[in-house]
């Protein structure tokens, strides 16, 4: 996978109102993200590959106007909105290429990060074309890079978030399982390979909320608003695999963005 070359982003913010229904306490954290910058760190799911929309400056990583941090900076006008999130962005890619825009000013940070990791766009690759022996062994390849390179890189960056950002509440969030079991998919893969790849991601959400809760971040699961919204539902919010738009296979669309990701994360802040 080629690495991604970070450019900065930039988003124009609408004023909303807040938040009606909030309580006190949740209130005093939406008052404390709104006046300090938002960050939006991270990888495709992120910047919102699959989304459509796609902003001019940074092309090759993607980054839509529908993607959830755009999204949730419209509805809450913080101070500053910086996103830096890439298309094919890891952890180490995080590290070092998209730090640059937190500040002891960072109110809010956000990202999804891990998958890119892992290599599970070859896992997925495997899976669809190797059969189901190769999937099973892909599968478990990937399982042990999350418990291990990918848990010491994830240490690594989240303590330089930490450390760059003393004051930001920092979200990170997790991925949606891939397929919806007993669904719709005539052809592809069988419903125990489709198991074994929701289970892949049910293990890499374990590992990222568990550095996450080491380091005081807050951990937003999404795959409770995904259910019935995967591939093979009969209203998916995921994009399936599509020869002539690969990069985009995988990946949430912009109902996925908008109605998966940004409640959690609204939920989170």
């Amino acid at each position: 996978m080629r690495k991604p070359r970070i450019a900065a982003g930039a988003c124009s913010l609408l004023l909303a109102a807040a938040c009606a229904f909030a309580g006190p306490a949740t209130a005093q954290v939406a008052s404390s993200t709104v006046a300090g910058g938002y960050v939006a760190l991270g990888d495709s799911y992120s910047s919102g590959v699959g989304a459509g929309d796609y902003l001019a400056s940074g092309k090759e990583c993607k980054r839509s106007s529908r993607a959830y941090p755009v999204l949730w900076a419209e509805a809450h006008a913080p101070a500053t909105f910086s996103f830096a999130a890439c298309n094919g962005a890891g952890a180490k890619d995080v590290l070092k290429e998209q730090l640059g825009h937190l500040s002891a000013r960072t109110g809010l940070v956000t990202l999804t990060v891990g998958g890119s990791d892992t290599g599970f766009v070859s896992v997925l690759a495997t899976c669809a074309l190797g059969g189901t022996e190769r999937c099973l062994s892909a599968v478990s390849r990937s399982r042990a890079v999350m418990d291990g390179p990918l848990a010491g890189d994830l240490d690594v960056l989240y303590t330089a978030i930490r450390s760059r950002a003393p004051a930001a509440r920092v979200v990170v969030l997790g991925y949606p399982h891939l397929y919806h079991l007993s669904g719709s998919c005539a052809l592809g893969l069988q419903d125990g390979e489709r198991t074994t790849l929701n289970d892949a991601v049910d293990h890499l959400n374990a590992v990222i909320a568990q550095r996450a809760a080491v380091h005081g971040f807050i951990f937003a699961d999404v795959t409770g608003a995904f259910a019935g919204h995967e591939i093979c539902s009969s209203s998916p919010w995921l994009h399936s695999v599509d020869v002539l738009a690969i990069t985009e296979s995988y990946h949430p669309t912009a109902p996925g963005q908008s109605l998966g990701y940004l409640p959690a994360l609204t939920h989170a802040t």
